[in-house]
């Protein structure tokens, strides 16, 4: 491939990222305020579940190993 095409196809890409950009409707800040909140909260429930099963099979096995 000759580096002129490279080159151009690389612009075209970059032309076509940024028009797709346009496009997209952007949250406000309240919305991002929500929307962080919402994912923190999902994480933090998550993070927990995952934390009581882990505990809950280390004592399991804990017991088959005594």
């Amino acid at each position: 491939m000759e580096l002129r095409s490279i080159i151009e196809r690389i612009q075209k890409y970059l032309r076509e990222v940024r028009a797709e950009l346009r496009k997209v409707t952007w949250p406000n800040r309240k919305q991002l305020g929500s929307y962080t909140a919402v994912v923190l909260v999902t994480v933090l429930v998550v993070a927990g579940f995952v934390g009581l099963i882990d505990f809950a099979f280390s004592q399991i096995l804990r017991l088959f190993i005594k």
